[in-house]
């Protein structure tokens, strides 16, 4: 009779439903697609639709507070509904309507998630398979600069968790799309040896969108332009002035131009290398330029031939890599050799000399003439 009893309460205990404290987590996600676009502006106001109460994402957070929830967020979608609660603009002409729904969003986000787990994804939500095979480094930065931007947003710690498979989805952004990423991510990683700067960060890690499988085949092609046309902008901040040149003499000084429009002193090398060795020229190590600001240079060079060549200005770092598109100084050098200098000096003075000795001559005949 006893084992009948104790069967009777093991099946009951195994068959009987777990109660909600061991009840296994809701998983909710807040992620989407990209909305602004890489200069700042948004693309158009459906984000403050989905962030009504009876919008996709309104839908998540206007609930009761809950114990056994995880939300895993997009660090960048909750920047886009920051930057919405401080004024914004569209791309197009309408006007925004949406930063006291952004405002109240964001605050009942807060409130519902305190008491849950908080998980942040990598920033922009990248396919983390395609943002591995593109740039491993770069998805550890996503990684790490979601979290941090996730907790200032909730102001309080949330949870990265790389091999925690919390992303979902696969990007099918084209072949031509992936190489403008790449290139995109290289210039701003190049830029960011001499440049440090805040905005640069957040310009690296918002390329990371372009990865996102919430991107559909418009928002890829659209975004990625952004990116493009906002990525060379930013690289044209540092620069050398090209330009052309004329050369009579066999050394001269010439004044190059270097641009910094940044709001951060830089410190750079400039390689200056000819194309060709009719001329020599001098390159320069540790140029400070300041902030905002332009820096005159003078380039020691000397002729060996006359002729026209063309000068690569690059800016490098210390280790000798260019951080940004070489600028193309145009040489012509009109120097003549000495020795032809000479001969010819030399052969005027020859035809001097006779046309004075036959002067001379003339003079002398003419008064024989007279006697």
């Amino acid at each position: 009779m006893r084992k009948l009893i104790s069967f009777f309460f093991v099946t009951l205990f195994v068959a009987a439903p777990l109660s909600p404290a061991h009840a296994e987590p809701l998983i909710v996600r807040i992620v989407g697609p990209a909305h602004q676009t890489f200069t700042g502006e948004f693309r158009n106001d459906d984000l403050a639709q989905e962030l009504t109460p009876s919008g996709r994402l309104g839908q998540l957070v206007y609930v009761p507070v809950s114990q056994s929830k995880i939300w895993v967020i997009d660090p960048a979608l909750i920047d886009e509904v920051s930057a919405m609660v401080g004024g914004y603009k569209l791309a197009t002409d309408a006007t925004p309507v949406g930063s006291k729904i952004a405002s109240s969003w964001l605050s009942q986000l807060q409130k519902v998630s305190k008491n849950n787990d908080v998980v942040a994804l990598a920033y922009g939500n990248p396919d983390v398979a395609l943002a591995k095979s593109l740039a491993p480094s770069e998805l550890k930065m996503y990684y790490t600069f979601g979290k941090s931007q996730l907790q200032l947003a909730l102001m309080r710690i949330v949870r990265s968790e790389p091999s925690g498979n919390w992303s979902t989805g696969t990007s099918k952004l084209s072949a031509p799309l992936r190489k403008n990423y790449s290139e995109n991510r290289k210039a701003l990683t190049r830029l960011s040896h001499v440049v440090t700067s805040y905005d640069l960060m957040i310009m690296r890690a918002q390329l990371g969108r372009l990865l996102s499988p919430t991107l559909d085949k418009d928002g890829r092609s659209y975004f990625s332009f952004s990116a493009k046309a906002a990525v060379e902008k930013e690289v044209h901040k540092l620069r050398i002035n090209g330009g052309k040149y004329q050369v009579t003499t066999e050394s001269a000084k010439l004044p190059v131009t270097i641009v910094n429009q940044f709001p951060y002193a830089v410190t750079v090398n400039v390689a200056m290398i000819p194309m060709n060795s009719r001329v020599v020229v001098d390159s320069f190590t540790d140029v400070a330029v300041a902030a905002n600001s332009k820096k005159q240079l003078e380039l020691n060079l000397s002729v060996i031939a006359p002729g026209e060549t063309t000068i690569f200005a690059q800016i490098t770092d210390p280790r000798g890599l260019v951080i940004v598109p070489q600028s193309i100084l145009q040489i012509n050098s009109t120097v003549i050799d000495k020795r032809v200098t000479w001969f010819t000096t030399g052969a005027a003075i020859l035809l001097l000399l006779a046309a004075i000795t036959q002067s001379v001559r003339r003079v002398r005949k003419g008064r024989g003439n007279e006697i």
